[in-house]
């Protein structure tokens, strides 16, 4: 269930940048991509990963962008989300490219 809803919010939010920044698209995308990663990997070690001392500023810019993408602002919001998203995930980015 978990994979499938990340999947699917990872969808929504690529068809609401193509379709230039729809609203509710995106926020309909950050809702299904949050509640997914909870089920993935359940709601502790999720608030734990967000809520950690050093990601704190990540974790503000992220939710900040879901935020005002729910208020339909969502150039802004996907500019702070993105932001947000590149700090948190920082330290797998090397992960990543080593893995490919």
């Amino acid at each position: 269930i978990g994979v499938g809803l990340v999947g699917f919010g990872l969808f929504f939010i690529l068809f609401g940048m193509l379709l230039y920044f729809d609203s509710v698209l995106l926020a309909f995308g950050n809702i299904l991509f949050l509640s997914g990663l909870v089920f993935i990997i359940g709601f502790k070690r999720t608030f734990s990963f967000f809520f950690q001392r050093p990601k704190l500023k990540g974790t503000s810019f992220f939710f900040g962008g879901v935020l005002i993408v729910l208020l339909r602002w969502p150039i802004l919001g996907m500019l702070l989300e993105a932001y947000g998203f590149i700090t948190l995930f920082r330290s797998f980015f090397p992960v990543a490219f080593g893995f490919l």
